[in-house]
């Protein structure tokens, strides 16, 4: 009789693993082939990848007019595709081809090579004074920081303190539009859309340059 406790048939188990090995690259191929057809044909309005970071994975969103979205793994990567699919347009791809200049700009931030970055930006998903002051933010200097009330200051409405702090909270670009060298007027984090171990990881990041 034959031992059904010592696990899978190793040839067997090999033949399955090959075979999911090619399933997959398969499929990255398919998906290939089919954002580069919907580039082709002007069917892609928005594409995405996600990305590893010393954050966490970072979903990353482009439109033709430049990165519309940074996304941490705790905001939920397929409800922020979903709002960009309802917010944008549903033409919504997996295109990591079109991001390929902002993953290698990130990875360069990360490993303290670069300290601002060089990419369009697509503002849409902002409006009004939110969208002001994320403008404003990249004005912040690499390692430095400011609080809510000076960067209202900044953006010409010093009153504005707790309208900085939504558009710092609803910013739709973290990590590439400097949010997180905000910090309270008693120094401490503040709130961020990648929680405050994230907010850590980038300052500490900064200052180490």
């Amino acid at each position: 009789m034959k031992d059904t406790t010592a696990g899978p048939d190793i040839p067997t188990f090999l033949d399955r693993a090959a075979d999911d090995a090619t399933d997959a690259e398969a499929l990255v191929r398919l998906r290939s082939g089919l954002a580069d057809a919907a580039t082709r044909d002007g069917l892609l309005d928005v594409a995405y990848t996600v990305v590893d970071s010393p954050v966490g994975r970072l979903l990353l969103a482009a439109t033709e007019k430049g990165l519309v979205r940074v996304a941490f793994t705790v905001q939920d990567h397929d409800k922020v595709l979903d709002s960009l699919a309802t917010t944008l347009s549903p033409r919504v791809l997996r295109a990591p081809k079109r991001l390929d200049a902002v993953a290698r700009e990130l990875d360069q931030y990360f490993s303290g090579e670069r300290r601002t970055f060089d990419l369009p930006l697509d503002l849409s998903l902002s409006h009004g004074f939110r969208q002001l002051v994320q403008r404003h933010l990249p004005e912040i200097a690499y390692g430095r920081t400011l609080s809510y009330g000076e960067v209202a200051r900044l953006v010409g409405n010093p009153k504005a303190v707790r309208a900085v702090g939504t558009a710092c909270a609803t910013n739709p670009l973290p990590v590439v539009v400097p949010c997180h060298r905000v910090l309270r007027a008693d120094g401490t984090l503040g709130g961020y859309a990648g929680g405050p171990a994230a907010k850590s990881v980038l300052l500490d990041l900064e200052a180490a340059a």
